[in-house]
C-alpha cells in the first residue's frame, strides 16, 4: 500500500514499531547485530525525550553548528525568470558547510550516551566525512571515514579535512570505488567494531533505526524553515518544497516540516547524470525496482540479472543505486523529477552569477529543477528550496571539467 499524505502528526506514526514505512525498510543485518540495533533504537527514542540530551543537542547547534540557518529570498533569479518568487534553506551557511553536520552531531551525542569511543562512516562527495571528523573531535570521538577511490580524487579538498580533524581516511577500491562501495567497507568496519563504535550512516538509509536516527537530526531544517518562510510571507507556507534526493537525508529533513500541510507540493530531485541509458545515471526511482540494498528493502536500481546496477552522476554525493525506505513510501506523496548533469551544471553557474551563491553541485540538481518550475508557475507563488551545501568542493571539477 502507497502512503497518502493525510492531517496529523507524521513523525508519530512512522515508521511502525517493526521499523518499515509501508513496505519498505526493516532490519536485513546479521544476527549478531540486530540487539545492536536494537540497543540503538532504545537509546535514541529514550535520548530524544530527556529534557538534558535535548539541551545539549540545542546548545551543540546554536554555539558549534551555527544554527539557525537562513532562508533567502533569490530576488535576482526569480526577477529574471519571472514566474514564482524562489527562496533557499541556506544549509551552505552551517558549520562545515552542509546539512550533514545535523545528523553527525545527532550521532556523536547518541554515541558518548552508550559509552562508545569511536564513530565509523561513509562518504562520497566528502562533506559527510567531514561534518562527521568534525562532530566527533568536538565531542572527544575516535573517527574512521570510507570513501571511494573516484571519489578521494574529486573530493580531495574535504579529504585534507578529515585528516586535519583527526579522522583516520579508508580509501575504497573495490567495483565503482564510489559511494556504494564506501558503504559497503563502512559496514564491514562497524560489524568488527560495534562494541565500541557506532555507525554515523551518511543518509536516511539502512535499517531501522538508522533511517528514523537521521530524519529525526535532520527534521531541524523542516522545522526552521516553516518558522522562518511564514514569518517573510505574512504567515503564507511555500506552494513548493523541493529537495535534491538520493539516500533522502536533506530530503527528509526538509520535507518534516510540511508533512501535515496538504497545500505543500513536495518535490524529489534525482540525478538523471549523462542519460537516461542503464549505468548512466543514479534516478532510483524513476527507474528502480524493489529491492534489498544495506539492510533494508527499497527501491534499487538493479541490472537485468537483479545485481545491483552502475550508476553515475556529477554529484559524488547522488552516485548511489538506492534510496532511504522513508523516500520510498512517499513515493506518491512526493513528486519526483530527474535533472541530468548538463542542467545541472547550468543551475550551478546560474546560481553563482546572479545571487553570488555557489553551490554544491548536488543542491544544484534541485536548483534547476525549481528555476524550470518558477518559469511556468503564477508570479503569486513562492518555491522554497534547500540549499543542501556549499560548492566550494566542486569549483575545480567543474572549471577543469565543465569551463564556459
Amino acid at each position: 500500500m502507497s502512503f497518502q499524505r493525510t492531517t496529523g502528526t507524521y513523525r508519530n506514526s512512522h515508521p511502525d514499531s517493526q521499523g518499515y514505512y509501508g513496505r519498505y525498510g526493516g532490519i536485513d543485518y546479521p544476527a549478531e547485530l540486530r540487539p545492536e540495533l536494537a540497543a540503538l533504537a532504545e537509546t535514541h527514542q529514550l535520548a530524544w525525550n530527556m529534557p538534558d540530551f535535548q539541551r545539549k543537542l540545542h546548545d551543540a547547534r546554536i554555539y558549534f553548528q551555527g544554527r539557525p540557518t537562513p532562508v533567502h529570498r533569490l530576488a535576482n533569479l526569480s526577477a529574471q525568470i519571472g514566474g514564482a518568487t524562489l527562496f533557499v534553506k541556506r544549509e551552505d551557511l552551517n558549520h562545515t558547510g552542509a546539512h550533514k553536520l545535523n545528523h553527525c552531531v545527532g550521532f556523536a551525542l547518541l554515541a558518548r550516551h552508550m559509552g562508545k569511543t569511536k564513530l565509523i562512516a561513509e562518504t562520497g562527495a566528502g562533506q559527510h566525512g567531514v561534518a562527521l571528523a568534525t562532530a566527533a573531535a568536538y565531542f572527544g570521538l575516535e573517527c574512521e571515514v570510507h570513501i571511494g577511490e573516484v571519489d578521494l580524487e574529486k573530493a580531495r579538498s574535504n579529504v585534507s579535512r578529515m585528516k586535519v580533524l583527526g579522522a583516520t581516511v579508508i580509501a575504497v577500491g573495490q567495483g565503482q570505488s564510489a559511494l556504494k562501495e564506501a558503504s559497503d567497507s563502512a559496514y564491514n568496519a562497524y560489524a568488527r567494531q560495534y562494541r565500541h563504535a557506532l555507525y554515523a550512516i551518511g543518509s536516511a538509509i539502512g535499517p531501522h533505526p538508522f533511517p528514523l536516527i537521521v530524519r529525526d537530526f535532520q527534521s531541524v531544517v523542516g522545522q526552521e524553515a516553516r518558522q522562518q518562510f511564514m514569518a517573510v510571507n505574512g504567515g503564507a507556507l511555500p506552494d513548493h518544497v523541493v529537495a535534491c534526493v538520493a539516500g533522502g537525508s536533506n530530503a527528509m529533513g526538509i520535507y518534516a516540516g510540511f508533512l501535515d500541510d496538504q497545500g505543500v507540493s513536495l518535490h524529489g530531485i534525482e540525478p538523471l547524470g549523462k542519460s537516461a541509458k542503464p549505468g548512466e545515471h543514479a534516478a532510483t526511482l524513476t527507474f528502480g525496482t524493489p529491492g534489498t540494498l544495506h539492510g533494508s528493502h527499497c527501491i534499487v536500481l538493479q541490472d537485468a540479472d537483479g545485481n545491483i546496477a552502475k550508476v553515475s552522476s556529477i554529484a559524488s554525493g547522488l552516485v548511489y543505486p538506492g534510496v532511504g525506505p522513508e523516500i520510498c513510501m512517499l513515493h506518491d506523496a512526493v513528486s519526483f523529477t530527474a535533472v541530468d548533469d548538463e542542467q545541472t551544471v547550468a543551475a550551478f553557474y546560474r546560481l553563482s552569477r546572479t545571487e553570488g551563491v555557489v553551490p554544491a553541485l548536488e543542491s544544484a540538481h534541485a536548483v534547476a529543477f525549481a528555476m524550470q518550475l518558477a518559469a511556468r508557475c503564477h508570479p503569486s507563488e513562492r518555491i522554497l528550496v534547500t540549499l543542501s551545501g556549499r560548492g566550494d568542493k566542486d569549483v575545480d571539477f567543474v572549471m577543469e571539467n565543465y569551463s564556459d
